[in-house]
């Protein structure tokens, strides 16, 4: 099929919530339509008996299925012709139910023909339209409920007067959902849900703009839909209802005047593609087919008002019950989290929708940029990437979701067709809107003023050309990317629709090369007009010299390329400021304690749980950690291909060019110790670069890799696996202490963990499940970790049989802690059965498991017949006197074999007595204080009968020390304060 009707991965699909829903006992799939009502609370569906009853502005209407369209399609029998209905409604609706590729991650129920969030349509006036364009003054983002709602279905009812409607001009800014409420209503035709009309028949006003053979009206009906041939003689000499969808009206120039386009009602004459749109539109040519025409707001006053029976506005989702509804629906439905999670994230679907609700209810910024359907569906898909990623490496990234979103939305848009710079919409807003948003990021400023709009936009305006693209800009897109901000005492300002879409607006900017001084705009054009007569001129001398030996010649030639290789040396320092832009802003020290950026997205999105700020309390400062992160994801191949269907144009050269300048910039820079949190955000700048050379390069420089008290997500984890996958080189130590892990992050990081030397995984809730993988970790045969960390894990009696039988084939381990694991004795008791195989174990930390006499010395006993265990911790045990002093026999037994029971070691101090006291005090906010109040008390009073026996006087003096120690502990913990 050709470009007929628009490609469908060039549409805004975010508009509507798509999903499929078999009922038992029927042939087919029934659809509930949910649609904007007049006011909350007036929502609602069900399906009575085999029909839909679809709620809209608080009416009801029952239609029943396809009968209702049988009526006319009856007549079409006398002449043959249903067939071919059918045929074109089967082909229609394969084709508008096509999906893109941004559609298919929310599963496979979301299909075509099944729940649909309508946005509010509005009946609206030529008067209203026309009104003067209001100067960049604060309006009201989310529209009062208004009684002028009217229903996709009732828009050819008749109007105000009684007349029959028949041409209809629905308009919107970009971003509301025209095309996609276009492609719900031929679908609808298609199921026999709109039997106004037996035939209808969609063009893309694109498609026609790029024509301008003259065809004639039925010619190019069988151009477009073959299957219409038997139909088309029957158009305007019979009574058959037609429809005419024309999408994108702004594409066309149309010139209504008898001068510009001459009258024509014979659909066998050909004609231009526009003469046949403004004829129909006359009602010259088929007067009795209906039309509806979709356009944005600028282009509404091209079609004269005595030729449109009704003006329709799309209001977006003006209700914030609206929004809710859509985000259930994309955010519940089985299959959104992946074929491999069954079950086990149905509560996590809920959590997200519960939370996204509860921030729409506080009036939140979010709420007003859910206003458009498009930024719905933005929301939608960075919580899908946020939440339910598990893939390695995963299989998008978030510069390529805002760079895809933005292609939905402005894919071949042109801002103005009338204009001949023919300049795409999105290199406007790169170079408008990117310039407004880097100047926000430069001075560290979110909320813009109207002066501040006005010096960005209308400062340099010198043209009549750039004044109408400007009026074009501000009636079409520029709510799109602002929108009066919430917050009290700032609603005279203006805010970026999603925070982050400022920080990719100045990033494309950037990277564009649209900061320039005046010096380097002038010099370019200058360096391309000498570049040009040089090469003229080159070649003439080159001629002369041979015949006329001049010596001057060779000068003058040399002379002509002096310029431009010198502006090509500028545009190198220029690549250099890129790069060197890029490490100033992912290196901020001031950035340092400030969460990882994919948990700023999420809290910008679900909001943050607990007492609000007062509007009164300075807020806090504004950071921008994801602009120099879209830096690096629009240089990688895969976004800049889809920017430059985008018009906006970023060459390989330049891409090259600016990765070799970031290799003396940011992979020096990331040398220097980074805090977890900044790491994490340089490993996400290496996955959104999506240059696999440069971050095996950066990434080998990286030996230790300290994430503690990061959330590790299941995102970060791919992120993190498939960053370090690039390399092979084994790493000294990954800290990933009290990070949220699981089993799945466990499972996500299984390459990484075996190339780990040390491996610190304490405090992450690991039970059994999670033992079983590093059982499988720790018997793999290419496992280098030799020191692992357990401590407080749940691992228990099960985890601690899965860790045996690792310590029995594992040949790497040498330091094992399991320190407040809950193994007890019998767990403890597995672990010393299979100690005996492992032969090159050296430490193991037993302590504060609840161990007794019985197990400890069996543990001790295993350890002195072990070839290489020297070392056992027992501390914190419930181990009595007699027990002690057996241990205390048994390590005198042999030396080399050191039990860490208590502080004391006979009548001496025990050389471990600071590591002992330091384990407690960094454990502590996560042992029971009670427990170890009485383990503590239990120590001072060992301390001060062992200081009684001796009468060394140092030894005493030692006694002394540790017990201040103990009591100055003790004495914290009892008052709160440690």
């Amino acid at each position: 099929m050709s470009r007929a009707m628009q490609c469908q991965g060039c549409l805004p699909w975010g508009s509507w919530t798509q999903l499929c829903r078999s009922l038992p006992g029927s042939r087919g799939t029934r659809s509930v339509y949910l649609c904007a009502a007049s006011g909350p609370g007036e929502l609602g569906s069900v399906l009575v008996g085999l029909g839909c009853v679809r709620y809209q502005g608080g009416s009801q209407e029952r239609s029943v299925q396809p009968s209702s369209s049988r009526h006319g399609l009856s007549q079409l029998r006398n002449v043959g012709s249903s067939d071919a209905i059918k045929k074109h409604q089967k082909s229609l609706s394969a084709w508008f139910s096509h999906q893109p590729n941004e559609e298919r991650q929310f599963g496979p129920s979301f299909s075509l023909d099944a729940v649909h969030v309508d946005p509010v349509i509005r009946e609206s006036s030529l008067e209203e339209i026309l009104k003067p364009s209001p100067d960049l003054t604060i309006q009201n983002q989310l529209q009062q409920p208004c009684s002028q709602v009217i229903s996709l279905q009732n828009l050819f009812d008749v109007d105000a007067c009684g007349r029959q409607v028949k041409n209809v001009v629905l308009y919107g800014t970009v971003g509301t959902g025209k095309s996609t409420l276009i492609k719900k209503m031929v679908v609808d035709w298609c199921h026999g849900l709109l039997p106004r009309f037996e035939l209808v028949i969609p063009f893309s006003c694109e498609d026609l703009s790029h024509s301008h053979a003259p065809i004639s009206l039925r010619r190019l009906i069988t151009k477009k839909y073959q299957h219409l041939r038997d139909v088309v003689p029957m158009l305007g000499t019979s009574n058959l209802k037609v429809l005419f969808i024309l999408n994108g009206l702004e594409r066309l120039n149309l010139d209504f005047r008898l001068a510009g386009t001459e009258l024509c009602c014979d659909p066998n004459e050909p004609v231009p593609p526009s003469a046949i749109v403004v004829n129909l539109l006359r009602k010259y040519l088929l007067p009795e087919a209906s039309i509806i025409v979709t356009t944005r707001p600028s282009a509404v006053r091209r079609i004269p008002g005595k030729y449109v029976g009704r003006y329709a506005e799309i209001c977006g989702f003006s209700d914030t019950n609206l929004q809710k509804l859509y985000f259930q629906m994309r955010l519940s439905q089985p299959g959104c989290s992946g074929e491999n999670s069954v079950g086990s994230t149905s509560g996590e679907q809920e959590n997200l929708v519960e939370m996204l609700s509860r921030n729409l209810e506080r009036h939140n910024q979010i709420a007003a940029a859910c206003f458009l359907p498009s930024y719905c569906w933005l929301v939608c898909t960075t919580l899908h990437f946020l939440y339910f990623t598990r893939t390695v490496p995963p299989s998008q990234t978030l510069t390529g979701i805002y760079t895809s979103f933005l292609r939905l939305n402005f894919s071949g848009e042109v801002l103005d067709s009338t204009d001949p710079t023919n300049i795409s919409m999105m290199k406007y807003v790169a170079k408008t809107v990117g310039k407004l948003a880097y100047e926000g990021v430069m001075s560290r400023k979110t909320c813009f003023s109207e002066d501040d709009l006005q010096q960005c936009f209308e400062v340099e305006m010198k043209t009549e050309s750039e004044l109408n693209l400007l009026e074009v800009f501000r009636s079409d897109v520029f709510r799109f990317f602002l929108t009066p901000c919430v917050q009290p005492g700032k609603e005279h300002t203006f805010v970026f629709t999603i925070p982050a879409m400022q920080e990719y607006l100045a990033a494309l900017y950037v990277v564009l090369g649209e900061k320039k001084t005046l010096a380097q705009r002038v010099g370019k054009e200058l360096s391309e007009v000498i570049g040009k007569v040089s090469e003229d001129v080159a070649v003439v001398l080159s001629i002369i010299s041979k015949v006329l030996p001049l010596r001057f010649l060779p000068v003058l030639l040399n002379l002509l390329k002096i310029f431009p290789r010198y502006f090509s040396r500028l545009s190198g320092k220029d690549r250099d400021a890129i790069a060197h832009t890029m490490a100033e802003e992912l290196f901020k020290e001031e950035d340092y304690n400030n969460d990882d950026v994919l948990d700023q997205i999420n809290s910008s999105i679900l909001g943050v749980e607990g007492p609000m700020h007062h509007p009164d309390e300075a807020p806090d400062d504004e950071v921008f950690e994801l602009f120099p992160i879209f830096m690096g994801g629009i240089l990688s191949r895969r976004n800049r291909a889809i920017l430059e269907q985008l018009g906006c144009s970023i060459k390989n050269l330049t891409a090259f060019e600016i990765a070799k300048a970031m290799k003396k910039t940011v992979i020096r820079n990331s040398r220097k110790g980074l805090p977890p949190s900044e790491l994490m955000d340089y490993l996400f700048f290496l996955h959104e670069f999506q240059n696999e050379r440069f971050t095996a390069e950066a990434i080998r420089s990286l030996r230790t890799v300290n994430l503690s008290s990061v959330r590790m997500t299941p995102l970060k984890c791919s992120v993190l696996a498939s960053v370090m996958g690039t390399t092979c080189h084994e790493v000294e130590e990954l800290n990933l202490t009290s990070c949220n892990l699981d089993t799945s992050s466990l499972r996500i990081l299984f390459p990484v963990l075996l190339r780990c030397k040390a491996l610190h995984l304490q405090l992450n809730s690991l039970g059994p499940d999670a033992c079983k993988e590093i059982r499988d970790l720790l018997l793999h045969d290419k496992c280098v970790v030799s020191n692992l960390r357990l401590a407080n894990n749940p691992v228990g009696e099960q985890g601690a049989q899965y860790l045996a039988e690792a310590l029995a084939g594992n040949h790497s381990l040498t330091h094992l802690s399991l320190l407040h694991t809950a193994l007890g004795d019998r767990g403890t008791e597995v672990i010393a059965q299979h100690l005996a195989e492992n032969q090159h174990l050296q430490e193991l930390n037993l302590g504060y498991n609840s161990l007794t006499d019985t197990a400890a010395l069996h543990v001790v006993e295993v350890a002195k017949k072990h070839a290489t265990l020297d070392k056992v911790h027992l501390y914190f045990n419930d181990i009595s006197e007699d027990g002690k002093r057996a241990l205390h026999s048994l390590r005198m037994d042999r030396d080399g074999v050191r039990a860490l029971v208590f502080l004391t070691a006979g009548t001496d101090v025990s050389d471990y007595w600071s590591h002992i006291l330091n384990v407690v005090q960094k454990n502590l906010p996560f042992w029971d204080r009670e427990r170890v109040q009485q383990h503590l008390a239990l120590i001072l009073q060992d301390l001060e009968s062992s200081r009684r026996q001796t009468a060394n006087p140092w030894r005493k003096a030692k006694f002394l020390r540790v017990e201040s120690e103990v009591k100055k502990m003790l004495g914290k913990l009892q008052h709160g304060t440690l």
